[in-house]
């Protein structure tokens, strides 16, 4: 993604693009539950995820298109997978469902 943003915005897109990602994480960090943050435990158990589109801060990227899927993990957070909007959750976030079920008993 910031490859994509560096190719179509030159450094300066790619930079703006970089540090909305890092405030995104430092705001989740700080608050892995906050309120711009959805619970997905139908795609997994104890994911979440947030949309870049939702965290403040003034960057300067307009239309951000991409979501974060974390999950807190003890004293730290989880970043699972950085998905373009437009991509089908479920199917990408398959293994990390699969990872998380509990085995089948006996």
């Amino acid at each position: 993604m910031l490859r994509t943003s560096f190719e179509r915005w030159g450094e300066a897109g790619r930079a703006r693009y970089q540090a909305l990602l890092e405030a995104a994480v430092d705001q989740l960090v700080a608050d892995p539950e906050r309120v711009i943050s959805l619970d997905r435990r139908d795609l997994a158990p104890g994911l979440r995820s947030v949309h870049l589109r939702h965290v403040g801060g003034g960057h300067g990227v307009k239309q951000p298109v991409h979501i974060i899927y974390y999950r807190k993990a003890r004293a730290s957070l989880v970043i699972v997978r950085v998905l373009h909007e437009r991509m089908e959750a479920s199917s990408h976030l398959r293994t990390v469902a699969a990872r998380r079920r509990p085995p089948p008993d006996k």
